[in-house]
């Protein structure tokens, strides 16, 4: 009896926060949070106000906790013209390191942007993989986008966030692609989620791996509404939920899979705050969340 009260305690620690912005996207970092991952409260609170890039904005804001406890947290800087993202660090989310841009695109003098960092940390090589979409006009083959929307992802990798690996190729599935996030699955065991930002499909699939880095195989069918972006993925019991941002419809959409092979809409079980766009799912103790609902003056529970 006191092992299931301690492992309830336990599993009660663990609350989902959703990395936020809202439109135009000059207000800076907010925060949902959740202790299902289906029901969705904003705090109503910057947490960080974007002070770096031309445009001073923050839009598609990642967040992974490195094995120190410490969080860093990425974001696009501009819709284009920039070849950096932001960055900054926390140990509680609440006070942040000085904000800097880290160029990322400047081994590529033609690259149009560099879009919707992701950040996930590779237990095996003790690294952190940053991964973004970015346009190099005329290199790829592409459909009835124009060049300067014809995306691929890259890569960089970093132990410290001082010193970056020059930009690689992460992933040319022969279409244009943005938003992508890794997600562990197993062991030797990764999964892709991210958008054909082709035309007509602009909607969301998934490939597979045993290394982060890919090669990334097995692609699924496009699973989701056309006109849907930003996908994020958080494991609920033995569920994994999909959210992304259906934004022709106004509205936050989710899935639900298992097996990754059968998804199934459920959009009708999930509340999710108007105005909130592309982040990532994450997870905080319920002390954390505490001192965030603190930090935001609204009430601990």
């Amino acid at each position: 009896m006191c092992l299931l009260v301690l492992f309830s305690c336990k599993a009660k620690k663990d609350v989902y926060l959703f990395t936020s912005f809202h439109e135009p996207a000059d207000g800076g970092l907010r925060f949902l949070y959740s202790y299902d991952a289906y029901h969705w409260t904003d705090m109503n609170h910057i947490f960080l106000k974007p002070e770096v890039g031309e445009a001073k904005i923050m839009r598609d804001p990642s967040i992974a906790q490195g094995p120190d406890g410490v969080f860093h947290l990425v974001w696009t800087t501009a819709w284009k013209a920039s070849k950096s993202i932001g960055y900054a660090e926390s140990k509680d989310l609440i006070h942040w390191s000085p904000e800097k841009e880290i160029e990322v695109m400047a081994n590529e003098p033609t690259a149009v942007n560099a879009w919707a960092p992701e950040l996930f940390y590779d237990d095996r090589s003790g690294q952190f993989i940053i991964v973004w979409a970015s346009t190099v006009p005329f290199r790829f083959p592409k459909g009835e986008e124009d060049e300067n929307n014809n995306h691929r992802l890259y890569y960089t990798l970093t132990k410290d966030f001082k010193t970056f690996t020059p930009a690689k190729l992460f992933l040319d599935p022969g279409f244009s692609v943005i938003d992508a996030e890794i997600v562990k699955r197993g062991e030797d065991d990764y999964v892709l989620v991210m958008k054909d930002n082709t035309r007509p499909y602009r909607n969301i699939l998934v490939a597979f791996s045993n290394n982060p880095l890919g090669p990334w195989t097995n692609f699924t069918k496009r699973f989701t509404e056309m006109y849907s972006e930003g996908p994020t993925m958080t494991k609920a019991g033995n569920d994994w939920l999909i959210y992304y941002d259906s934004y022709r419809l106004k509205k936050y959409g989710a899935m639900r899979t298992r097996d990754f092979k059968t998804f199934t809409d459920i959009a009708s079980e999930i509340s999710v705050p108007q105005g909130h766009k592309h982040g990532t799912i994450f997870k905080v103790t319920r002390k954390t969340l505490n001192q965030l609902k603190a930090a935001a003056a609204e009430p601990a529970n």
